[in-house]
Parts: structure tokens; sequence; C-alpha cells
């Protein structure tokens, strides 16, 4: 094994470790899962709830898109295919209607084939202990009419269903990151990617976590979830280090129409499920913004930083 494989080897181990171990901190930590604790704590885990928006704000506007929207044109600019029409972003626009009609079908099969009572857990969401209020017919319980205004409430907020299309475009993501390193061809570059992506991979899947955790998911689930996308980037490497050895280079136009629906994937759940959430439940409005603009800037400033 010549040393270059070795590096690309010892990253993958590495990021698979890595993730696991910031993966699993909201997930078995009971201080994230507690559902009953006081209001300060309460309000710090919605602060960094808040936060983890900031990180996907940053990753979907600074991360995904331009990723995809430079490995896209390239491809189209190495086939010759030239045209008019913004392909690239009819691409990510397909990933969200994609998502949107996926989610509005399951809703109406679950609207139509359940009972009242069986339709409450997903509008409602009162697991981590925001004043989500109740549904009753049309009416609001106390807990949202004593705050003394009208709140606009997401009833959908951190469904599993979204909690998992969330898991799905990260992961996704994940591979071609890995992909990225897999593809190197000197150690030094290995290296210097390998970081980039410990570092935000590392913030990214503590965020996804803490998500999977405020969803209505089992733990088993969310441990499953959490294996799987630590699994990802690993297995991005190990597809990229079998192209190398093999001297493939077919595949990119496939690889970058993916990475399009997975951005237009991430865009859905960044604006309709991670910040709504946060931003229509009542209280500390001034603070939560100011969360979801630390995170953003910690993931612009990695970014900067390269």
């Amino acid at each position: 094994m010549d040393f270059l494989l070795q590096v690309k080897v010892g990253a993958l181990v590495g990021l698979l470790l890595l993730t696991l171990f910031f993966g699993f901190i909201p997930a078995r930590v009971k201080w994230f899962r507690d559902t009953n604790g006081t209001e300060t704590h309460r309000t710090v885990l919605s602060l960094i709830s808040c936060f983890a928006g900031g990180v996907f704000l940053a990753a979907c506007l600074l991360d995904i898109i331009p990723d995809y929207l430079t490995d896209i044109n390239a491809v189209l600019e190495s086939n010759m295919m030239e045209t008019n029409f913004p392909l690239p972003e009819f691409i990510m626009a397909a990933g969200f209607f994609m998502v949107l009609i996926l989610e509005r079908i399951v809703l109406n099969c679950r609207e139509m084939g359940g009972t009242v009572d069986e339709r409450v857990p997903l509008m409602q969401d009162n697991r981590n202990g925001h004043s989500h209020g109740h549904v009753h017919g049309s009416t609001l319980t106390p807990d949202l009419e004593s705050s003394g205004h009208h709140v606009h409430v997401d009833f959908q907020a951190h469904s599993p269903f979204r909690s998992f299309v969330l898991f799905l475009s990260l992961s996704l993501h994940s591979v071609f990151e890995g992909l990225a390193i897999g593809l190197q061809d000197t150690d030094s570059k290995v290296l210097e990617i390998c970081i980039a992506i410990l570092v935000h991979k590392s913030i990214i899947v503590f965020s996804l976590s803490v998500k999977l955790v405020q969803s209505a998911i089992r733990p088993a689930w969310v441990a499953a979830y959490i294996g799987v996308f630590a699994a990802m980037s690993p297995l991005g490497i190990a597809i990229g280090i079998m192209v190398i050895e093999a001297q493939l280079a077919d595949g990119a136009l496939v690889q970058s129409i993916l990475e399009g629906l997975a951005a237009g994937t991430f865009i859905y759940i960044t604006f309709l499920e991670i910040l709504p959430h946060e931003l229509n439940s009542p209280g500390k409005q001034l603070l939560k913004v100011l969360f979801i603009l630390l995170g953003f800037a910690v993931m612009a400033a990695l970014t900067l930083l390269g």
C-alpha cells in the first residue's frame, strides 16, 4: 500500500470516528433529551437549536449550493453543453419540489387514513418545552392565548419525515465530500481537504443530532441515522479510491445532477423546517436571531479559512 493510499484510509477512519463522536453527544446525553427541564434549560436548548439553524443556513448557502454549481458548470463546459436555460438552477428546483410533493402526499395520506386523534402528533410539537400550542377543533389552548399576541405556528415542524429528508440530503452531500478526498492525487491535498471537512462536518453532525433528538423519532432510529451519516464521507472516500485505482472517469454528470437534487432538498428543509420552527415560537426572538447569526458566522469563518 503506497503512502497516498495510507493517508486516504487514515482520513476515512478519522472521519468515521470523529463524526460518530460528535453525533452521539446530543443523542446519548440525557440533558439534550430532557423535555421536562426548567425554563432556563428549555431556553438553552432553543438557543442551541437556533445555532444549529444558522449552521445549516450557512451550509446551504456557502457550501452545498456553491459546490454543486461549480461541479455542474464544469461538467457542462467539459461536455460543451451550452444553453440559455438555467439548467443548474432548474435541477435544484426539481429537488425542492420533489420533497414538497412527497411530503404533501405523505401528509394527505395520513389525513385520509386516520382519525383526528391519530393526526394530533403531526400538528403539535411539545417535546422540548416550546409553547407550540395544542389543537382542539379550531381552538388553541391558553399557552398561546396567554402570550398576548398572535403567533404563527408551523404544526409540521420537526416531523419525522422532514428529519429524514434533512438526514438524506446531508448524507448525499457527505458522499460527494468524501469523493473529493478519494479522487485527490497528492497526500498534502488529501490532508488539507480532510481537515476542512472534519471541522465543519463535526459541527454539522452535532447540529443534525440536535434536530433528530427534537423530532418524534425513537432513540434507536436516531442512533441509526447518526451511524449511517457518519459512514457517508468514508463511503465517498472508498468510491473515490476505487475510481482512481480502476482509472474510471465516467459519471460526472450523474454526480452533478444528484448534487443538484440534494441541494434543492436542503433548501426546502432549511427554509421550511429548520428556521421557521424556532422563529415561529414565542419568546427570546432577538436572542434567537443572534444565535442563528452566530451559527452562520462560525460556518462562514470556517469557509473563509478554507
